[in-house]
């Protein structure tokens, strides 16, 4: 079995729900994917920084790999891990919902590993209308950072895709909704 079929079993088994939900678009659906049961998952979490990177790795001078918090803290974590063990450093780093209330102020975590000009790729578990990632890519470029693509775990398929290449970005993908319930 490849690393992405045991991690579409795991998805499968962790991530997916068939029951009508809210989403953060707003938008009310039959069927939900909780990413994050996956990403906090020991294997799932290893064999999602092993695709991920593995996604990434003809990207050329990725410095740092990121997004919103909370969603993308893992995977960037572990990709940042699976791209150094390939030796590759790539830095990671989140993005705040809003700044810090105290000390700094900053939106951005691990700044001090990615000075302004860093060329970096935004990680999400999830994309449905790509509106969470075009706030990761907003933010990313206010902080000084380049960013040269996404990345999301589930495409669920929702205009995400086409919303973010309107933008002018490419996003890449692990699985679409099609793919993990085929």
């Amino acid at each position: 079995m490849t690393d992405k079929e045991r991690l579409k079993q795991i998805i499968l088994e962790l991530s997916y729900e068939k029951r009508r939900v809210i989403l953060a678009s707003g938008r009310e659906s039959d069927f939900y994917f909780d990413g994050k049961q996956t990403t906090l998952h020991a294997e799932g979490g290893l064999l999602v920084g092993k695709l991920f990177y593995e996604t990434i790795k003809d990207v050329q001078g990725v410095q740092g790999v990121g997004g919103i918090t909370l969603g993308a803290d893992p995977i960037a974590t572990a990709t940042s891990i699976a791209a150094f063990l390939d030796g590759r450093p790539m830095h990671a780093f989140i993005i705040r919902k809003e700044p810090k209330g105290h000390g700094t102020g900053q939106w951005l975590e691990g700044r001090k590993n990615l000075p302004p000009g860093s060329k970096v790729v935004i990680v999400e578990d999830v994309v449905t209308t790509g509106g969470s990632s075009m706030k990761a890519v907003k933010r990313a470029e206010e902080e000084g950072l380049q960013v040269l693509c996404i990345v999301s775990l589930v495409d669920r398929e929702e205009g995400g895709r086409e919303n973010i290449e309107q933008e002018g970005y490419e996003l890449r993908t692990i699985f679409t909704k099609s793919e993990l319930l085929a």
